[in-house]
């Protein structure tokens, strides 16, 4: 897998994780919304972390700095 999340990309998922976290565990949220919301905040996490995201690849979107080869060529 290609990482296709950029650290911006990164902090934008954990903060919507998080909030959708505090919302939950403040009650604000409950039942089935709550559900699908707390799921939505794993794939968040998890998205994050492994620095890939599925959609993005089928969409053909990326938002990690394009990495530069600083080799010399002859």
């Amino acid at each position: 897998m290609k990482k296709n999340v950029g650290t911006i990309d990164k902090i934008v998922r954990i903060s919507i994780a998080v909030i959708i976290a505090v919302l939950y565990f403040t009650n604000i949220i409950s039942g089935t919304l709550a559900i699908i919301l707390l799921a939505l905040a794993g794939v968040f996490i998890a998205t994050a972390f492994m620095g890939f995201c599925g959609l993005y690849t089928i969409f053909g979107f990326n938002s990690c700095p394009i990495k530069k080869n600083d080799s010399i060529i002859e």
